[in-house]
């Protein structure tokens, strides 16, 4: 009889512990912030939370925990609700002036230059957003791709401070959003309509730079506010999710995620080497209410630890 109610004391105990931890983040998303580390970090996997939620139920039934049963159900349909695609979308309906492809790609300091190279030239986006493409990389998809690419607009970096944009169509210059590793920008003529190009590749929400990525991600919701009324894509590496409340307030800010247009509101693009059965969705495609996007797929490259995306999309007349 000791041993029962010990056994039962300790199912309680570490149900309560299970819960007590999911609380934080789903609180912390209930309020719509994203705090402090560790709540960035675990937000990025939220749905996720229902593994230790689903344990926590369990240990509260064994235990005869009524209190503990509602607290996790209650969770539960928290983290449902959640996980749920956030935002309202509506497709545009005037008539389409161009289509375009669009990839984007985080190469890990470079060392998916290669695997890079060979999804462009089978794929053949228009356009090409690349992270992490310092100088050996920028070298290489100018000797590879110079030609069927003449367009660019980058900003030059070591490790993962370099990042560039490459087109088929024509690039003005256009002024660069400021952040610790390079966000180039340009403004292209497709098919004779200026379409803002922008890159993103805020700082990652390290333990101890968390203040930084919400800074970075901030930037990048002002600059968004300031071109959405204009057809804009702003496109890369964000080191967010829609469950972080700094990536969100960019979508706020007139924007569409185009992977969830074309149905994959939540497809894993990091960490590729558990993805996509483990992982978060923080590589995006964000349009301007002008386009739809007719489909989206994450594909697996070598040598870096991000999924690349490719959207097809079509820019409308009117938005």
């Amino acid at each position: 009889m000791p041993e029962k109610r010990s056994g039962r004391r300790a199912g309680i105990w570490l149900g309560g512990l299970l819960f007590a931890a999911v609380s934080v983040v789903v609180g912390c998303r209930t309020a719509d912030t994203d705090a402090l580390t560790p709540v960035p970090q675990l937000l990025a996997f939220l749905p996720w939370l229902l593994v230790p939620t689903g344990l926590g139920l369990l240990l509260a039934l064994l235990a005869r925990w009524w209190v503990g049963l509602v607290w996790g159900v209650a969770l539960l349909g928290l983290l449902a609700w959640f996980i749920e695609p956030y935002g309202k979308i509506s497709e545009p309906d005037g008539r389409v002036l161009a289509s375009l492809r669009v990839l984007t790609s985080n190469v890990e300091f470079g060392r998916g230059t290669g695997a890079l190279v060979d999804v462009v030239r089978r794929e053949k986006p228009d356009v090409v957003f690349v992270q992490e493409c310092e100088y050996t990389c920028e070298a290489e998809l100018k000797r590879t791709l110079g030609v069927a690419y003449p367009n660019r607009s980058t900003v030059p970096g070591a490790g993962s401070d370099g990042s560039e944009i490459l087109s088929r169509y024509p690039l003005a210059a256009a002024a660069p959003v400021p952040g610790t590793m390079g966000m180039p920008g340009a403004v292209a003529d497709v098919d004779g309509h200026a379409v803002r190009l922008q890159l993103a590749h805020p700082m990652p929400p390290l333990p101890g730079q968390v203040d930084l990525w919400k800074r970075e991600l901030r930037s990048l919701r002002e600059f968004a506010a300031r071109h959405a009324d204009a057809p804009l894509l702003l496109a890369g590496d964000f080191n967010a999710s829609q469950d972080h409340a700094a990536f969100r307030r960019v979508l706020d800010a007139g924007l569409h995620d185009a992977a969830r247009l074309a149905g994959h509101p939540r497809t894993p693009s990091w960490p590729a080497r558990t993805a996509p059965t483990l992982g978060a969705q923080i590589d995006h495609v964000l349009v301007s209410a002008d386009f739809s996007c007719e489909r989206a797929r994450f594909l697996d490259l070598a040598d870096t630890d991000h999924r690349a995306l490719l959207v097809e999309l079509d820019l409308h007349q009117g938005g």
